[in-house]
C-alpha cells in the first residue's frame, strides 16, 4: 500500500504522507470503516478513508490501537478513547496526517496553484505578500502554514491576514517557519516545518522546537 513514509518527531509524535492508489473498497477494508453516505464525491470519499487509515497507521507505529475519529463543536477532529492530538489534510491524491500525545498540532498539504496569486492580498499580510512575490511555491507554503495555525487554534472567528501570521523565510526544499496566532488577549508562537515535494507542499507543527 502506498503509505509514502512515517516521519518520527520523537517518542510520541509523528506525521505521515499517503499517496492514494487504492480503491474505496480496499481502503475501507484496511481502515475498518465505511465512508459516510453523505459524502458523495468519489475523491472526497477516498480522502476520508485514507485520512482514517493514515491516523491508524501512525497509532500502530506508536503501539496503540485505533478506535475511530470524532469531531468537536468546531469541527476539529479528535481520537476516540485516546488523549492524542491529531490533524489531517488532503489534496487528492495525497493525504497528510500528524499525531502528538500532548501538544495541539496542525498539518496542511496543498498543491501549488496559480489561484493563490489572485487571492494573496485577501489572505496574506502585506509583509507576507511582499516576501512571497510571484513565487507560487512560497505562496503555497504561506497558505499551508496559515491553515496549520488555524487547525492548532481549533476555533472560528480568525482572520488569516490579522490573526494568523508567518515570519518571512528563505525558500528551500525543507526548512523552518515561525508562525504566530495573534489573539486579542495573547500571542502564541508556533514552530513549523515545511517540505517541498514535486507535486505538493506540506507544512506541519514541529514539537521538538516547542
Amino acid at each position: 500500500m502506498p503509505l509514502l513514509e512515517i516521519h518520527s518527531l520523537g517518542e510520541n509524535q509523528a506525521w505521515a504522507l499517503w499517496h492514494i492508489r487504492e480503491t474505496e473498497e480496499e481502503l475501507s477494508a484496511l481502515a475498518g470503516e465505511i465512508c459516510p453516505s453523505e459524502i458523495v464525491n468519489g475523491y472526497k470519499r477516498l480522502e476520508w478513508l485514507t485520512g482514517r487509515l493514515s491516523i491508524k497507521s501512525l497509532l500502530e507505529n506508536l503501539g496503540l490501537q485505533y478506535h475511530g475519529i470524532r469531531k468537536d463543536e468546531y469541527g476539529k477532529p479528535f481520537l476516540h478513547l485516546l488523549p492524542h492530538q491529531i490533524s489531517l489534510s488532503h489534496s487528492y491524491p495525497y493525504v497528510a496526517a500528524q499525531i502528538d500525545r500532548i501538544n495541539p498540532i496542525g498539518i496542511d498539504l496543498e498543491q501549488p496553484k496559480e489561484k493563490l496569486k489572485k487571492i494573496a492580498t485577501r489572505v496574506f499580510s502585506k509583509n507576507e505578500v511582499f516576501d512571497a512575490g510571484d513565487n507560487i511555491v512560497k505562496l503555497c507554503i504561506y497558505w499551508c502554514a496559515k491553515e496549520s495555525l488555524y487547525k492548532i487554534y481549533g476555533k472560528r472567528n480568525l482572520l488569516f491576514t490579522e490573526h494568523l501570521l508567518v515570519e518571512p523565510f528563505s525558500l528551500s526544499h525543507f526548512g523552518s517557519l515561525t508562525g504566530k496566532i495573534q489573539l486579542p488577549e495573547n500571542e502564541i508562537i508556533v514552530p513549523l516545518q515545511y517540505l517541498v515535494m514535486k507535486d505538493f507542499v506540506v507544512v506541519y507543527t514541529n514539537p521538538r522546537v516547542a
